[in-house]
């Protein structure tokens, strides 16, 4: 009996600060929170109950250009809070998070590839990957006597050449990315004022 009266005293005592509502038919306490401060593990993200993945290009649905690095997208996705987690935002334990994706728009792996590899010599690669200019001169010479397009194979097949708006490749198959790491003036490791004692 002193055990129900205290969970009743528990249940009012909460209530009272407004910040937990309780839920009386699964006798747990929700607690209402703001649901993008959230850490790794307090929800799932994307909702599994809900297919938001692109089966053309193998991304999020909806994924916009980035600002900085087109390829380098975001996308809005569903999400979904623990068990006993309500988000301010909905009122339910459904929220939406921006997620990084990869920006496509349009140009396939696979078609760039098989035109470098057997069309390569008349620059029809760079054409379509939107570098005229690079195929004009792949056409002139013959893909520079061929060394040219066998560097477009190789470059091409590691993901280095992409098209020519920034977005990334059309990617048929689920599996790993490759990304690209390159280096700027904001990358690069300038000497410091303190490096004069390090031999």
């Amino acid at each position: 009996m002193a055990q129900i009266y205290l969970a009743f005293m528990l249940i009012i005592i909460l209530e009272s600060f407004g910040e937990c509502s309780v839920d009386l038919k699964s006798d747990s306490v929700l607690e209402e929170v703001d649901c993008n401060t959230l850490r790794l593990g307090q929800y799932i993200c994307p909702d599994p109950s809900i297919n938001q993945i692109d089966p053309n290009t193998q991304q999020y649905r909806d994924c916009m250009k980035g600002e900085d690095i087109p390829s380098e997208g975001e996308a809005l996705v569903q999400c979904i809070a623990a068990d006993g987690i309500i988000c301010q935002e909905t009122k339910s334990s459904t929220f939406k998070k921006k997620l990084p994706c990869k920006w496509t728009n349009g140009y396939s792996l696979e078609i760039a590839l098989l035109l470098s590899v057997f069309l390569g010599m008349f620059g029809l690669d760079r054409f379509y990957l939107g570098y005229p200019g690079i195929g004009l001169a792949k056409l002139c010479t013959l893909g520079f006597m061929f060394l040219g397009q066998l560097l477009d194979i190789i470059l091409i097949a590691a993901q280095v050449v992409g098209p020519s708006d920034g977005s990334a490749y059309v990617i048929p198959y689920y599996g790993a990315g490759v990304k690209v790491i390159r280096s700027s003036n904001e990358t690069y490791l300038l000497p410091q004022a303190d490096w004069h004692n390090i031999t």
